[in-house]
C-alpha cells in the first residue's frame, strides 16, 4: 500500500479514537482540513467508541441505532455523553448524546452482550462479481470529474481511507433512473490496520453511512451533485452479527423498498468474501427534490 493511503488509514483511526475526558464525557476529534458538514459515520463512530470504553471487555457491541437531529460542522470537535443505564448477566446498554458546541447533534442507543453459543442461520450472500478486477470508486469518479460544478469538486474527487469498488457504478451525474433500487459494493480500509476488534467494529460503522441512502435515488435520477437537491442522514441502525476485519475485502449489498414523502427507506446486508453475514443496516433518510421554478 502507498505511503497516502497509509496515511489517510492512520488519520481514520485517530479520528474515531475518543478521548476520556472523566464521569462519563468524551471528546471526538474534528477531522483535519474537513470542510462544511460533519460525515454521520463520523459520530456514529465515535459515539460508539465511547460507548464502548463504558463496558466489560467481555462485552462486544452488537447493535446501535443513532437519530441525527442537526448537521454537524467541521470547524468543531463533538463532545459525547454516555449514560450507562444498564449492565445485565448477558447484556449492557448505553445512551449516547453528541453535542457540538452546547447543542446535541445525534442521540445513539446501543448494546453490548457477552459472546454465546447458539441457534445459527443466515441469508446466502448475493451472487454478484468479486472485487478483484472491478474499478475502484476513485477511478470511476475520475472519468466524471471535469463534468462536477468547480464548487463540489474537490470533496468529489478527495482520496478516502476507505477503497470502494462499485459491482455496477452509479452515474455520479443522475443523468440515468436504474430500477431496482439495488446496489452492490465491495469496500475495505486502504491500508491494513492492527488494531483491537472495537475499532474494527467502528470502521464498519463508519463505512455503512456511505452508499446506503443513495440507494433510495437510483430510480429517480439524483444524486449529491444534482442542482436543488437535498439529502441527509434522519436515522440510522447496525446491528453487528460477527467478527468484522476490515482490513480484508466486504460486500455491501444494499436495497431501497420505499421512498416518498421526502423520505427514502433503505437496507444493507455486509458480508465477508467467503459469505458470511457480518452486518444488517436500515436508515431512513431525507431525500429532498429540487424544487420547479
Amino acid at each position: 500500500m502507498t505511503t497516502d493511503s497509509q496515511k489517510l488509514v492512520a488519520d481514520l483511526t485517530t479520528l474515531l479514537s475518543v478521548q476520556r475526558m472523566g464521569d462519563g464525557w468524551y471528546l471526538g476529534r474534528r477531522k483535519d482540513g474537513g470542510v462544511g458538514r460533519v460525515f454521520g459515520g463520523q459520530v456514529i463512530a465515535q459515539a460508539l467508541m465511547a460507548a464502548q470504553d463504558t463496558v466489560a471487555e467481555d462485552r462486544i457491541a452488537h447493535s446501535l441505532h443513532a437519530y441525527f437531529m442537526r448537521a454537524g460542522s467541521e470547524d468543531f470537535e463533538i463532545t459525547y455523553r454516555v449514560e450507562r443505564d444498564f449492565d445485565g448477566g448477558s447484556f449492557s446498554t448505553r445512551r449516547v448524546i453528541a453535542l457540538q458546541q452546547d447543542k446535541p447533534i445525534l442521540n445513539l442507543a446501543c448494546s453490548f452482550q457477552r459472546l454465546e453459543e447458539s441457534y445459527t442461520h443466515q441469508d446466502a450472500m448475493p451472487n454478484v462479481p468479486g472485487p478483484d478486477g472491478l474499478a475502484s470508486e476513485t477511478q470511476l469518479r475520475e472519468r466524471f470529474a471535469d463534468q462536477i460544478p468547480a464548487d463540489l469538486r474537490g470533496r468529489f474527487s478527495q482520496a478516502r481511507p476507505i477503497e470502494y469498488r462499485p459491482v455496477d457504478p452509479m452515474d455520479w451525474l443522475g443523468m440515468q433512473c436504474r430500477e431496482p433500487a439495488v446496489q452492490d459494493i465491495w469496500f475495505r480500509l486502504s491500508s491494513p490496520i492492527e488494531a483491537d476488534p472495537a475499532m474494527h467494529r467502528a470502521i464498519l460503522a463508519y463505512a455503512s453511512d456511505s452508499y446506503l441512502l443513495g440507494t433510495s435515488t437510483l430510480p429517480h435520477g439524483a444524486t449529491w451533485v444534482t442542482p436543488g437537491f437535498m439529502s441527509a442522514s434522519l436515522d440510522h441502525a447496525v446491528w453487528i452479527h460477527d467478527d468484522v476485519n476490515v482490513n480484508d475485502w466486504l460486500l455491501y449489498h444494499c436495497d431501497s423498498p420505499w421512498a416518498a414523502r421526502g423520505r427514502g427507506f433503505n437496507r444493507g446486508s455486509i458480508y465477508t468474501r467467503d459469505g458470511r453475514l457480518v452486518a444488517t443496516c436500515a436508515q431512513e433518510g431525507l431525500i429532498r427534490r429540487p424544487k420547479t421554478a
